[in-house]
């Protein structure tokens, strides 16, 4: 799944550290998510769609296995 957390975690002030106290995870799963390594919860998922006062889609994109865009 790609995403754009990266880009709307600069564009609203927070650190990787600041982001991930807010939602309760650790550094490392924030960072495992922009990197895409990690799909969140849909929980959590949820939780950064409010933090930045968006849908999930604008957040986040599915991206079928091998489907390069």
């Amino acid at each position: 799944m790609k995403n754009k957390l990266v880009e709307y975690r600069k564009t609203f002030g927070y650190s990787q550290e600041r982001l991930a106290a807010k939602l309760g995870v650790s550094r490392q799963t924030i960072i495992s998510i922009e990197k895409g390594k990690y799909d969140p919860s849909l929980n959590l998922a949820f939780q950064l769609a409010n933090v930045f006062n968006m849908s999930i889609e604008e957040i986040f994109e599915y991206e079928e296995k091998g489907e390069k865009k």
